[in-house]
């Protein structure tokens, strides 16, 4: 319960906190943040470059530092690393030029899949991040334990770094 009510407060606080958010071609963004799914907590990374005004690639990694299950995960259970796609649809929606509302595509050493995210930035340098991620295909199909690991729904919040 304490976690969803942060959770909330931080969406709050990062939605409602002036530069601009994306700004199209050679746009760099690294964002670091903590990750939370069924059976574990950890970090994650992501780097995004602009290659247009409104589509940006990337990559992202995420650790499971602290499995809540007794799953018993080897190094390489705990680790995914993805190259990923955005459409940074924040200019077209226009809700605030420090703004960026971004879906996307991935594909990992786990899984293909999707994500939805949202960047506010305060200043010209920093910002906040929200995204959830999704599988949309699995490499093994009935993934079980370790093997889901990485291969369901995850939430992540975090700083984000434009540069």
């Amino acid at each position: 319960m304490k976690t969803r009510l942060l959770i909330m407060v931080m969406l709050t606080v990062s939605m409602t906190a002036s530069s601009q958010c994306y700004r199209g071609k050679g746009d760099r963004k690294l964002s670091i943040g903590m990750t939370f799914q069924d059976g574990g907590s950890g970090i994650q990374g992501i780097y995004d470059y602009g290659l247009g005004e409104n589509m940006s690639i990337g990559a992202s990694g995420s650790f499971v530092l602290n499995p809540y299950r007794d799953l018993e995960l080897r190094f390489e259970d705990k680790i995914d690393v993805r190259f990923r796609f955005n459409a940074n649809l924040g200019n077209v929606i226009n809700v605030d030029r420090n703004f960026d509302f971004y879906p996307g595509l991935n594909l990992g050493i786990r899984n293909f899949g999707g994500h939805v995210g949202a960047r506010y930035f305060f200043s010209r340098g920093f910002g906040m991040y929200t995204e959830t991620s999704f599988a949309l295909a699995r490499y093994k199909s009935g993934a079980k334990g370790r093997d889901l690991m990485n291969n369901q729904a995850m939430f992540v919040i975090g700083a984000c770094f434009s540069f």
